[in-house]
């Protein structure tokens, strides 16, 4: 991730580039990768986070491999730990190893 720009959850990837390339239905989306419509919408709507599992399905699907949802979800939950403990975070001293 560079720094500065706002991580990109998984289904925004999905919702605005991935599935107009690729030009297939929602419907049809969620039964190639063997889950349910809501299942899918609820990642593409930023709902639900893309587990292990569901990246490898994606990755499948789209030929690119697991390893780019994966990170995808990872900074995107990271970005919004560091938002939801903002201030509990400076109230933690950082430790260095001698």
């Amino acid at each position: 991730m560079l720094e500065g720009l706002t991580p990109m959850h998984p289904g925004e990837l999905l919702r605005e580039e991935i599935i107009p390339e690729i030009g297939i239905g929602k419907a049809e989306m969620a039964r190639n990768l063997g889950i349910s419509r809501q299942t899918l919408y609820d990642i593409l709507n930023e709902e639900a986070p893309v587990t292990a599992q569901m990246a490898v399905r994606l990755g499948k699907l789209c030929g690119n491999g697991p390893t780019i949802w994966i990170n995808l979800q990872s900074a995107w939950d990271i970005a919004k730990a560091k938002r939801e403990l903002a201030d509990e975070i400076q109230k933690i001293p950082t430790l260095n190893v001698a």
